[in-house]
């Protein structure tokens, strides 16, 4: 781990209690604890706390999914009793200077109008990373990504605004992973959800030749690594689309609209489920739909194997999850598997909650999935105050950054739930205290001051 890694875990460290305490006592955030939820990396010697890092919103359900929208309620309620000045269909595009500091923003806004908005002491940029900025992933990211469930608008702003004053950036090849719908991707849906948890026990990811090649409950960031790894011999990334396979049983007990499932309840949207009352039949319906898709996904179909392999790898599966025990891949054998495994049927004497075999007998329900980001997380460098750092190290003057607009120091692990929106907290409470301490720079009249 390099210094500015360490130093910003630690500021971390210092910093994220007394943020979420402020935020709460303030009724920004109310929150209440996540005692019993593990890490995602709880089984590491050097995990001393392996549960209760955990803060959701108070009012949040008991699955935690809607912890974002009730985050946002709170805090803009709050922001708007204080006093602050929220302006929305404005998009930031340059800086205001004075000398090397900087002392305001332009924005543009939906008419095509600039709004200038100038800071007493200081600008903190808390803008998102560059999901939806092909160029930019393309450039930077080195993975076939074809797209993510960050914000629209988040492209990458900050990486050019900052560039303009010699912003130094900072792990700009990573990014938070999590599996995507292929088809919800292509299409670019603004509605789309990461798969944060993969549902149902009798499921199972296959690839184009029907194989079982992975975990399926593996924590979203590491399970996402699986589809872009690259075959040398072949030329391809062979995973770059994978198949994710259920039944009826998993479609009876595991339905949910939560975390992105693909196995989703009846009355919800279901276009990206293909549906085959036999396996034969499931495989051509699978063949037609990937069809569709090769002039983005550089020719993906199904292999001349597929069938015969799928009956195969479905009843390797079905052989171990009658023991209890997957000795190909280890799922369910860690206790964040057991967390991200949806609701399922209980079962008497059922060892591996996150197994039971396939039903011999259709229907068949498949969807294609494929890796994609939550968000990126390269962006300039920042001090452990949030401070933009040029390429000499020294903080350019007025200017701030937080959240995933800016680099972040976990390069490419995801540490537990909340890795983004946690050091996010902690690093703006860092940088309300640093810019608070900074000397007014501007008292001019025109325009708008924020």
């Amino acid at each position: 781990m390099a210094p500015w890694e360490y130093n910003a875990c630690r500021a971390m460290y210092r910093s994220a209690s007394p943020a979420a305490e402020l935020l709460a006592e303030r009724d920004a955030l109310p929150y209440r604890h996540c005692e019993a939820v593990p890490d995602y990396w709880s089984e590491l010697p050097e995990d001393t706390a392996p549960t209760g890092r955990v803060l959701v919103p108070r009012d949040a359900r008991e699955s935690m999914s809607d912890g974002g929208v009730n985050a946002i309620r709170t805090m803009s309620a709050a922001a708007r009793r204080d006093g602050v000045d929220i302006r929305v269909g404005h998009r930031v595009q340059r800086l205001v200077l004075d000398g090397p500091a900087v002392v305001g923003v332009q924005a543009t806004g939906a008419d095509g109008a600039v709004l200038t908005a100038f800071a007493r002491k200081a600008v903190i940029f808390a803008s998102g990373g560059f999901t939806h900025d092909v160029e930019l992933r393309q450039n930077h990211l080195s993975a076939p990504v074809f797209g993510g469930c960050a914000a629209v608008t988040n492209e990458g702003d900050f990486v050019r605004i900052g560039g303009v004053v010699g912003a130094q950036l900072r792990n700009m090849n990573y990014a938070w992973m999590c599996p995507i719908p292929l088809e919800k991707a292509v299409a670019r849906r603004p509605d789309m959800i990461g798969m944060f948890s993969v549902a149902g026990d009798s499921m199972l990811f296959v690839d184009k030749h029907g194989r079982r090649v992975i975990n399926e409950k593996l924590p979203y960031n590491e399970l996402a690594q699986t589809f872009f790894e690259w075959d040398a011999t072949a030329g391809e990334y062979p995973n770059l689309v994978l198949i994710q396979i259920w039944d009826q049983r998993s479609q009876d007990h595991s339905a949910s609209d939560e975390y992105g499932r693909l196995i989703v309840p009846e009355g919800a949207d279901d276009a990206h489920v293909i549906r085959g009352s036999t396996l034969p039949e499931l495989a051509a319906e699978i063949r037609e739909r990937l069809a569709r898709y090769t002039h983005v996904t550089g020719g993906v179909g199904l292999g001349d194997d597929f069938t015969s392999n799928l009956e195969a790898s479905i009843a390797r599966f079905n052989e171990l999850a009658g023991t209890g025990v997957d000795i190909d891949f280890g799922r369910g054998q860690r206790a964040v598997q057991q967390l991200f495994n949806g609701e399922v049927r209980e079962e008497p004497g059922r060892s591996n909650p996150t197994m039971w075999p396939l039903s011999e007998g259709g229907p068949y329900y498949a969807a294609l999935v494929t890796g994609g980001t939550l968000d990126t997380k390269g962006g300039p460098k920042t001090s452990v105050d949030a401070q933009v750092l040029d390429d000499m190290d020294r903080p350019i003057p007025g200017l701030y950054g937080v959240g995933n607009c800016v680099a972040s120091a976990s390069r490419r692990a995801y540490w537990a739930g909340g890795a983004t929106i946690g050091p996010m907290i902690a690093f703006a409470y860092r940088a309300a205290q640093a810019a608070d301490s900074e000397p007014v720079r501007h008292t001019a009249k025109q325009g708008v001051h924020a």
